[in-house]
C-alpha cells in the first residue's frame, strides 16, 4: 500500500473526523466536503499537487469551522513534509520533475546568456578587459538575460496562446533595441537610468505572462504581487547562502594557493545571481499557497518600526527646526523610503480580509502611510528649491517623476484606507486601486529608457 493516501482516502479521513468528533447533520457535513472539494479543485489548477491542495484547503476551511481547524491542526506534519516530499502518485511526480527540469535548464540559459557580450568583446578586442570596458553594455542589458526566459517559463506553464507569446516578444524585443540603440556616453546619467529602469518596465511584461489571462482582474495582478514579495526572499535567501557558499569555496582554494577570485567574480556570482531569478521563481511557483505567507509576516513585523522611526523623523524635524538637506544621496534615500512603504501596504492589503472588519493594524497602516507622505512633502519642497537653482539634469527629472508617482500612489492610498476606516468604502476598493496603479510604473520606467536619452543628449 502506497505510504502517501489518495486525495479520495484523505478527504474519507476528513468526513470520518468531522463526524466522529461532533453530531453533524450528513447535509451540513455535505456542504462542508463541496466547499473543501472546491478549495483543492482551484489549488490543483494553480499548480498544487492533489495532496498539498487538500492539506491548504483544510487549513483554509479552518477559518470557517473549528472541527477543520482541530484537523489541519493534528495533521500539520503533513504539510511540512509536502515542501520537500514529492508525490508518489507517479504523473504528479513526472510534473513535478518536468518543471524543475525547465526551470533549471532555463537558469543556465540565463547564466550563458550573460557570458554572450563576452564573447563578443573577446573577439573585438582580443583582451580580457572586455567585462570591465564593457561595463555599460552589461549593465543594460543585464535583465535581458533574465527576465525573457522567466517569461517563456511562464507562457510554457500558463499554456498561453500564439498572440499573446508574439507581444510578448515584441516587447522584449524593443526594449533589447532601446538599451543598445544609443551612442550612450560611456558612464553617464541617461546609460545608468537606462539600466535602472529598464527591469522595472520588463517586471510589468513578466507580470502579463505570469498572470496567465488574468491580468484584467484584481486577483490576478494581486496574485503577480504576492508573487514578487515571495520572489524577492527567495531571492534573498538564495544569495545569502550562496554568499556562505563563495566564502568557504575561497578560503579551500586558498588553503592550496589557488587565487579563485576571478572566476567567482567573472562567472560564479553574476552568471549565479541571473539563474537564481529562474530557480526562485520555480520555487515559489512549486510551493504556492503553501509557504506564500513570508511577506505579509515580515510587513507586519516591520509597519509598526518604520511607522515608529518616521514619526520619531518628523518629531525630531520639528523640533530642530532643520531643513532637509537634499544632497543626491539624500534623494535617492526618500525614494527607497516610499518604495519601502509602499511595498509594507501592498504585501499587507494582499494578505488581508477583504471582509474582515476594521482594526487596529489599519490604523497603524494610516499613519505609516501619512507620516511617509508627510516626509516626503518637506523633500520635495527641498528638491524643488534644488532644481530651480542648479537646473535640470536627468538624475533629477527621473528621481523627480518617480518620486511624484509614488506620492500620488500612497496619497490616494491613504484617502481610501481612511475612508474605509470610517466606513464609506470597502477594502476591495484599495485593492483595486492599487493593482491598476501597476502599469503607472511601467510607463514611466519605459519612458525613462526610451524618452531621456534623446532629450538629454544621450549625457
Amino acid at each position: 500500500m502506497s505510504a502517501v493516501l489518495s486525495l479520495e482516502e484523505q478527504i474519507d479521513q476528513w468526513r470520518s473526523y468531522v463526524r466522529r468528533r461532533q453530531t453533524i447533520q450528513s447535509g451540513d457535513v455535505a456542504e462542508l466536503e463541496d466547499h473543501l472539494r472546491e478549495q483543492i479543485t482551484a489549488l490543483v489548477d494553480a499548480g498544487l499537487a492533489a495532496e498539498e491542495a487538500f492539506l491548504v484547503a483544510v487549513k483554509r476551511m479552518g477559518n470557517l469551522d473549528a472541527l477543520s481547524r482541530e484537523f489541519a491542526r493534528e495533521h500539520s506534519e503533513r504539510l511540512w513534509k509536502q515542501l520537500v516530499v514529492v508525490s508518489a502518485d507517479s504523473g504528479e511526480s513526472a510534473r513535478v520533475r518536468t518543471d524543475a527540469i525547465v526551470a533549471f535548464c532555463l537558469a543556465v540559459a540565463a547564466a550563458v546568456a550573460f557570458k554572450i557580450p563576452t564573447l563578443f568583446g573577446l573577439e573585438l578586442n582580443g583582451n580580457t578587459e572586455f567585462l570591465t570596458q564593457g561595463g555599460g553594455v552589461y549593465a543594460r542589458n543585464l535583465s535581458l538575460f533574465a527576465l525573457p526566459l522567466l517569461t517563456g517559463y511562464f507562457v510554457w506553464k500558463r499554456r498561453l496562446d500564439i498572440r499573446t507569446y508574439r507581444w510578448l516578444a515584441v516587447a522584449f524585443a524593443a526594449a533589447a533595441v532601446f538599451a543598445n540603440i544609443y551612442p550612450f556616453a560611456s558612464g553617464g546619467e541617461t546609460e545608468a537610468l537606462a539600466a535602472l529602469h529598464l527591469p522595472i518596465a520588463l517586471w510589468f511584461i513578466v507580470g502579463i505572462a505570469y498572470a496567465g489571462g488574468r491580468w484584467g482582474e484584481v486577483a490576478g495582478r494581486m496574485d503577480f504581487i504576492r508573487f514578487s514579495g515571495e520572489l524577492f526572499i527567495y531571492y534573498v535567501l538564495i544569495a545569502l547562502g550562496g554568499g556562505v557558499l563563495t566564502g568557504f569555496m575561497a578560503l579551500l582554494f586558498k588553503a592550496i594557493g589557488i587565487d579563485a577570485e576571478p572566476f567567482f567574480t567573472f562567472w560564479l556570482l553574476p552568471c549565479g545571481a541571473l539563474g537564481a531569478v529562474l530557480v526562485g521563481s520555480w520555487l515559489v511557483e512549486a510551493k504556492q499557497s503553501v509557504i506564500e505567507n513570508m511577506a505579509p509576516v515580515l510587513t507586519r513585523l516591520f509597519t509598526p518600526l518604520f511607522a515608529v522611526a518616521l514619526l520619531a523623523f518628523l518629531g525630531a524635524l520639528v523640533w530642530t527646526g532643520h531643513g532637509v538637506d537634499i544632497q543626491r544621496n539624500v534623494l535617492i534615500g526618500f525614494d527607497l523610503l516610499l518604495v519601502v512603504v509602499l511595498g509594507l501596504l501592498l504585501y499587507c492589503i494582499s494578505a488581508r480580509d477583504a471582509n474582515s472588519p476594521p482594526g487596529v493594524f489599519d490604523v497603524v497602516q494610516v499613519v505609516l502611510v501619512v507620516s511617509a507622505l508627510v516626509a516626503d512633502a518637506v523633500a520635495l519642497w527641498a528638491i524643488a528649491a534644488r532644481i530651480s537653482e542648479f537646473g535640470f539634469t536627468p538624475n533629477r527629472v527621473a528621481a523627480l517623476g518617480e518620486n511624484v508617482i509614488l506620492l500620488a500612489n500612497l496619497a490616494w492610498s491613504a484617502a481610501l484606507y481612511i475612508r474605509f476606516l470610517r466606513g464609506r468604502v470597502p477594502f476591495t476598493s484599495l485593492e483595486r486601486w492599487q493593482t491598476d496603479y501597476l502599469p503607472v510604473y511601467a510607463v514611466w520606467a519605459a519612458l525613462v529608457v526610451v524618452i531621456f536619452p534623446p532629450m538629454f543628449g544621450y549625457i
